[in-house]
């Protein structure tokens, strides 16, 4: 038998379909476990964020642009996969208006070392 717990697929479109959450959100957390947060986000222009306080990996699903992170810009693309360390500026620039982005925080307030 099979252990929800411990494995578990999660399809895009059913993640998407509860985007935005109630109260209009462009993300939606879809795991939690342990120090780890899933998410799925349809960020919107102007993309202001804060330093988070975890580490994060962006994997990018659809659409294009540029990362603005640690002072330098990036452009990219379907497929590619970004890390912004906590405690980093970071934010998305000049991004199309169908970006998706898988968002994984993980690891202690402060960041890995």
């Amino acid at each position: 038998m099979s252990n929800p717990d411990r494995s578990l697929v999660i399809h895009l479109a059913d993640a998407q379909a509860r985007i935005p959450g109630p109260a209009g959100e462009h993300s939606i957390s879809v795991l939690q476990r342990g120090s780890l947060n899933l998410k799925l986000s349809f960020p919107v222009p102007p993309n202001q964020q804060i330093p988070h306080a975890q580490d994060e990996i962006y994997v990018i699903v659809h659409g294009r642009g540029v990362l603005f992170h640690d002072g330098k810009r990036d452009a990219f693309k379907p497929g590619d996969v970004m890390f912004v360390a906590a405690g980093t500026e970071h934010r998305f620039e000049d991004f199309t208006e169908d970006l998706a982005v898988w968002v994984v925080f993980y690891g202690p307030s402060g960041g890995e070392v």
